[in-house]
């Protein structure tokens, strides 16, 4: 039986990908040697990050004046150095899921942080908007997509202060306007590598204002300076990462993505919109993300829930379950998800509802 990966992160990644960084853990640029075993500095391997990095600028048509980092310590290390290296004295924030919280919690400690707006009241189902944004503020921060209630941000804001953007999960899943922003960061686990690099895009210009003292590894410039090489970094995950960037371009690229991510969501939407059995948990469709689709049993079948889970799981259906916080069902929906894995979802919600009705 066919399975179908739903998982939220770590998640799907291209046959691409898996099937190369598999030939490379038993051999590497046909050194005779392990992906594994491999100095970082040796010619194989910096090839290798200079090829990511040339081909993350050249997808995401990144200006000069960025510099591209692959680092450690996942999307959460990058809540703090973020306000480690660009808050002076205060910071706004945009409040639409636990990330963001978590975001606002670490750059607390570095200084005054406003939060221009929050979903929370309504746990997190939609995008706040006609807030403002305070001009004094050093940068304004942003979470794009929201993995846990399915919510997204797919613009890009023209504001007069540093943009920040969290795109742990939505990155490559569109065209960018990289220019409107100064720092965008993320966890590769979601749309790019196996959980272990972060990815960061930071415009230099950004960088070397604030009067605290940085310590080396939570420093941007140093990191650029050492070309992401100041320590070990995660070898496999870049590789896999430039695996996964090479199957993009073959795809034909960003434009590319987001066509069919949006037909693929749409095909999951329509359905849940349809079938009287289940019920989207965010409502206006313009906030709806097009990489996490969450839903739960409509009113009068709720008790439903567990055996859907059930019905699904036994037809290949894997990692739909909602996040414990909000529970019911979440379909991740990223670029390496065929099309025919969301048809086979849709087809088994109406197998169910033939079932029950």
């Amino acid at each position: 039986m066919k399975k179908h990966n739903f998982y939220a992160g770590p998640s799907i990644l291209p046959q691409y990908t898996i099937e190369n960084t598999a030939k490379a853990i038993h051999n590497f640029a046909d050194m005779g040697l392990s992906l594994m075993e491999i100095s970082h500095r040796s010619k194989q391997f910096v090839a290798v990050v200079d090829e990511a990095t040339a081909l993350f600028k050249e997808l995401l048509n990144i200006p000069e004046g960025y510099s591209v980092l692959f680092l450690g310590g996942g999307a959460s290390t990058q809540f703090a150095m973020v306000p480690f290296n660009i808050l002076q004295k205060k910071a706004a924030y945009l409040n639409t899921g636990a990330w963001a919280k978590k975001a606002i919690k670490e750059a607390k400690r570095f200084g005054e942080v406003e939060v221009v707006a929050s979903s929370e009241d309504t746990t997190f189902n939609y995008i706040p908007k006609d807030y403002t944004i305070p001009a004094d503020a050093d940068y304004f921060h942003i979470t794009t997509n929201n993995t846990i209630y399915g919510t997204e941000i797919r613009e890009d804001f023209g504001i007069d202060i540093p943009l920040v953007a969290d795109m742990s999960s939505d990155i490559f899943s569109r065209p960018i306007d990289i220019s409107k922003y100064a720092i965008i960061y993320g966890g590769a686990q979601k749309n790019l590598a196996p959980a272990g690099v972060t990815f960061v895009i930071v415009r230099n210009d950004i960088l070397g204002k604030v009067e605290r003292d940085i310590p080396s590894m939570l420093d941007y410039r140093i990191h650029i300076d050492k070309e992401s090489m100041f320590n070990t970094p995660p070898c496999v995950p870049i590789y896999a990462a430039l695996q996964t960037l090479k199957w993009l371009k073959a795809q034909g690229g960003v434009e590319a993505m987001e066509k069919i991510n949006i037909e693929k969501a749409g095909l999951l939407y329509d359905e849940i919109d349809r079938n009287p059995l289940f019920k989207g948990t965010v409502l206006n469709k313009e906030d709806r993300s097009l990489m996490n689709i969450c839903f739960v049993m409509a009113e009068g079948y709720e008790q439903y829930e567990k055996e859907f889970f059930e019905f699904a799981s036994e037809r290949g259906m894997i990692g739909i379950k909602g996040h414990r916080s909000v529970g019911g069902f979440r379909a991740s929906t990223y670029n390496a998800l065929p099309k025919e894995s969301v048809e086979a979802l849709v087809a088994c919600m109406q197998e169910f509802e033939k079932k029950v009705s």
